[in-house]
C-alpha cells in the first residue's frame, strides 16, 4: 500500500479466515489503523496537526512527522462481487480515505490469480 501523503509504502494486515496461496485474504473489514492499516513512513500533510506543529516551529518549513493513520472511510472494492465470507475483497486499485487528506492505495495486490473450486 501507498498513502499520497506518506513517505514510505507499508503492507496491509489482513485478518480473514479464508486463505489464497495460504495467506488471509484482504477484504474491506481489514480497515483499522495499525491493526490492518500500519503507518506509511512519515507524514507530509499540513491537515495532519503534528506537521503543522512541527513545521510552525521550523518557521514554516515543511516537517513531516510520524504517521499514524486515521482511516475515515472504508475501503472502496473496486470488485464488490468478489467476496471471502461474505464480505467484498480487496485487489490493486481499492482506496480508502486518511483524515489528514491522504488517500491510501492497494498497488501490489500480493496474490496475482484465484483458482476457484466449482
Amino acid at each position: 500500500m501507498i498513502c499520497s501523503f506518506g513517505m514510505a509504502p507499508s503492507t496491509l494486515i489482513a485478518e480473514s479466515t479464508v486463505l489464497a496461496d495460504e495467506l488471509p485474504v484482504a477484504t474491506i473489514a481489514d480497515v483499522i489503523p495499525i491493526d490492518n492499516i500500519p503507518p506509511f513512513g512519515m507524514c507530509d500533510s499540513l491537515a495532519n496537526p503534528e506537521v503543522v506543529t512541527a513545521t510552525t516551529a521550523a518557521l514554516g518549513v515543511l516537517t513531516p512527522m510520524p504517521c499514524v493513520p486515521v482511516i475515515v472511510d472504508p475501503w472502496i472494492p473496486i470488485a464488490p462481487t468478489v467476496q471471502a465470507d461474505g464480505i467484498p475483497v480487496l485487489v490493486m486499485g481499492s482506496i480508502c480515505n486518511c483524515a489528514w487528506g491522504g488517500v491510501v492505495e492497494i498497488i501490489e495486490p500480493g496474490q496475482f490469480s484465484v483458482e476457484v473450486n466449482a
